[in-house]
């Protein structure tokens, strides 16, 4: 399908930001109408920060802060077990701390704890002195740890991009909290709404720094900053727009300057030199971002916030290495389930369903979500997965209650912003079944089980990602209704993984100048995605080279295409795509209509702009 962008506006905006129709059609289409608003686009830079006190609640919270770290009052900071999460208590810790802060931090632990703020570590902090508690994404719903906060006499500072929603019990819209940080929240006139955790985190931070040298801070220190913010934005998959767009892209350039032990320590583990090239989303979200979460899914979180705290440089690379540990761990984990849940896909009745309810026993808690984005993307169907144990944690399903959004388990298809919802039943019977949910954007799965809501003892989410936990021998019932439920509010031509098209691009208007051109949209990701254009009537003007794969088989393929009159050709790659090509019957002289990227192949033979396949039919 094709992204929809008024032609009219389109034009108005080429002509007055000197673009090309085609690149100002893309900006359209992201929102942008103005020659400023392409400027800042398209050249991100530090003075593009905005005002942290134009978000409610900050000249509250700033001189609650500083007043904590003049009388030396002990900080908590109360972090979350994923990358936004942990980023999050990295910047605000390491902020406070350069002014000379004590800071201690909470990073719950997955599997013993569960997600939000508990009574009892407020309690704990309480008694060895601390006085000011500040949450880290997390805390929009944290009524009962709030109450708890302020009948112990603690000040608590809430730093939270989910979107609030009332208390059932008081009412209230909103934790009874010294200081609400939430772009989210009512009546806050902050621009940007889609901040993850730890940008929310790092605004607090921003205000704190440029209090004591605004021109130090915005030449020096926050573009420093940037580095582990960029990290977690690109992990949170929020939208690449407006300041999110700035963090990522100005974290990028730093990333390839690292300072400190742990960050340089996590690049080496996932083999990337900063030094050769430039990095890019595609790095954090599949390379970085697994690491830093492999401690929240298989281990303990808090020692990544040690990781990149330490200035000891062989602590640092004895933390980088038991990450990679866990998660090659992870890997052969979600690999072997993997493998099982695949074979089970081809049983008739996934095959036909609109809805895939996937469970097996012993399945490891921390990757189902991961699992069930797996299934999404290779069915194009919601699906939920669920892994059935022996209850001796029950008492740790609380840490759901203020569960605004789940864990972020996938990275560039999760936490989404979109309504949460949270509900709490009857306690869990001996033998539970956890489970985690994914969904496609036309389908609101937070909603879809909630129509099944008495099935549960717990669940929350929002529209595209879900997590609960219910008695295993209600997991049959719960199947069958989210069925019945799919087949009434997903029709069958929302199934699948439709590909959106952003323009039609024949070959022979292809110019260097044009890559430039797109190259200068990039950070590209969540709402800024990458062009995808489309080509009819190309010709295959060779005949296709199939290329192996690591094991030998003849999976990908390589294409020589040309179209127009003056035949100008293109090399194409398609990773994947030989068996389609095959049963295509393709061969040279062939004519296909085709969805591409364009690409720039850097290497010294035979380099240059390439097409990479996103589809291809036959024309007819």
């Amino acid at each position: 399908m094709y992204s929809e962008t008024d032609a009219n506006v389109a034009a108005e905006l080429a002509h007055a930001a000197s673009l090309p129709l085609i690149v100002a059609e893309l900006l359209v289409s992201r929102g942008l109408h103005s020659a400023q608003d392409v400027d800042h686009f398209l050249h991100p830079k530090i003075e593009h920060l905005l005002d942290p006190y134009t978000m409610l609640g900050m000249s509250v919270a700033v001189p609650r802060v500083q007043q904590a770290i003049e009388r030396r009052e002990p900080i908590l900071i109360y972090g979350d077990y994923d990358v936004d999460g942990i980023t999050a208590t990295v910047l605000l810790k390491t902020a406070i701390e350069m002014f000379g802060g004590e800071v201690r931090f909470h990073v719950p632990h997955r599997l013993k704890e569960g997600y939000g703020m508990r009574d009892e570590v407020i309690a704990t902090a309480a008694a060895e002195g601390v006085r000011l508690v500040i949450s880290v994404d997390t805390g929009i719903r944290a009524f009962a740890a709030a109450a708890a906060a302020e009948s112990l006499g603690l000040d608590l500072i809430v730093t939270d991009h989910h979107l609030p929603e009332a208390d059932p019990v008081s009412g209230h819209n909103l934790p009874r909290a010294l200081a609400v940080l939430n772009p989210n929240q009512p009546n806050c006139p902050y621009v940007c709404k889609h901040l993850c955790g730890a940008g929310v985190a790092f605004k607090l931070a921003q205000a704190l720094l440029e209090a004591r040298d605004a021109q130090r801070a915005r030449t020096k220190i926050l573009p420093s900053f940037l580095k582990m913010l960029a990290i977690a934005t690109v992990a949170d998959a929020v939208p690449l727009l407006g300041e999110n767009r700035v963090f990522v892209a100005i974290g990028l350039e730093e990333l390839r300057r690292p300072v400190g032990s742990g960050l340089r320590a996590l690049m080496q583990a996932a083999n990337i030199d900063p030094a050769t090239r430039k990095l890019t989303p595609i790095d954090i979200a599949f390379r970085l971002a697994p690491r830093i979460n492999a401690a929240g899914r298989m281990d303990i979180a808090s020692e990544v916030v040690e990781l990149f705290t330490t200035r000891q440089p062989q602590r640092a690379q004895e933390l980088a290495e038991k990450l990679e540990r866990l998660n090659t761990e992870r890997r052969a984990t979600e690999a072997a389930i993997l493998a099982e849940i695949e074979e089970r896909l081809h049983e008739e009745s996934f095959q036909q369903s609109h809805c895939i309810v996937m469970d097996g026993t012993g399945w490891h808690r921390g990757i189902i979500g991961i699992l069930a984005s797996r299934i999404v993307d290779q069915t194009g169907k919601p699906a939920l997965v669920i892994t059935h144990e022996e209850d001796a944690n029950a008492h740790n399903d609380a840490g759901l209650r203020e569960m605004t959004n789940t864990p972020n388990d996938v990275i560039l298809s999760g936490a989404q912003s979109a309504q949460s919802k949270d509900l709490l039943s009857t306690p869990t019977p001996q033998t539970s079944a956890h489970g985690s949910g994914r969904s496609i954007p036309s389908f609101h799965l937070l909603n879809a089980i909630e129509s099944c809501h008495d099935l549960f003892t717990r669940f929350g989410g929002h529209a595209h990602a879900v997590g609960f936990s219910l008695p295993s021998h209600r997991v049959p019932e719960l199947r069958q209704r989210l069925e019945a439920y799919a087949q009434l509010n997903l029709a069958e031509d929302a199934l699948g993984s439709p590909l959106t098209i952003s323009a039609a691009l024949p070959l022979d208007r292809i110019t260097p100048m044009l890559f430039t051109w797109l190259h200068r949209m990039e950070p590209c990701g969540m709402g800024n995605e990458e062009p995808v254009f489309v080509a009819q009537n190309v010709r295959i003007s060779s005949a296709p080279r199939f290329i192996r794969d690591r094991q030998g088989n003849n999976r990908h393929v390589r294409l020589q295409l040309a179209q127009g009159p003056r035949a100008i050709t293109f090399p194409a790659v398609g990773w994947h795509w030989a068996e389609r090509v095959r049963s295509l019957d393709l061969q040279q002289d062939s004519i296909i209509h085709l969805a591409y990227k364009l690409r720039e192949n850097e290497h010294p033979e035979f380099g240059g702009l390439e097409l990479e396949i996103a589809d291809i039919e036959t024309a007819h």
